[in-house]
């Protein structure tokens, strides 16, 4: 199993990966590709396993207005055939790991009891524009103390509604 960044080259590889991740949502991988094809920052990497990808995370921008308050994770995908096995944690780990993901406020919408494990709190501040009430919303190095709505990439509101799956446990 190998971690790497993600390339050109193996881009059709994560859009597939998400197909096969979130077999009845289009979404993750739209979102993916949109990201890609307007030259969005996204900090990403895959898990290759026999020249196959069976696990995916990215990170894209955060916003407070139009300033960047830190990044949301999403997606976050592990190819069906490896879930339950750990390769998505070991990936999570990995990335929570490199610059500048480590010294980022992470904003993720997720399962708390998955998340928690590494380190993500849940949050009251920002307000998640797509988890009423926060309840699926954590974070972690969050020291906001005013109220606003995070913003997302304007490719998080091409779909008709992010799924929660976005953040939720693939591995």
């Amino acid at each position: 199993m190998k971690i790497q960044k993600v390339t050109k080259e193996t881009q059709p590889k994560v859009y597939a990966l998400l197909r096969r991740a979130f077999p009845h949502s289009e979404y993750e991988a739209g979102l993916v590709q949109k990201l890609h094809e307007n030259g969005k920052p996204v900090h990403e990497w895959i898990c290759i396993h026999t020249n196959k990808a069976i696990a995916y995370i990215a990170f894209s921008n955060a916003y407070n207005g139009n300033d960047i308050c830190g990044l949301h994770l999403a997606p976050m995908a592990v190819a069906p055939e490896f879930q339950k096995q750990g390769v998505g944690s070991e990936l999570l780990r990995f990335a929570l790991r490199k610059e500048p993901i480590k010294s980022q406020t992470l904003f993720v919408l997720g399962e708390p009891a998955y998340y928690k494990k590494f380190g993500f709190e849940p949050c009251s501040m920002p307000i998640c524009p797509f988890d009423k009430n926060n309840a699926h919303f954590l974070s972690i190095r969050n020291n906001t103390t005013t109220s606003f709505t995070v913003g997302y990439e304007p490719e998080f509101k091409t779909a008709a509604k992010p799924a929660r799956a976005q953040g939720k446990k693939r591995g």
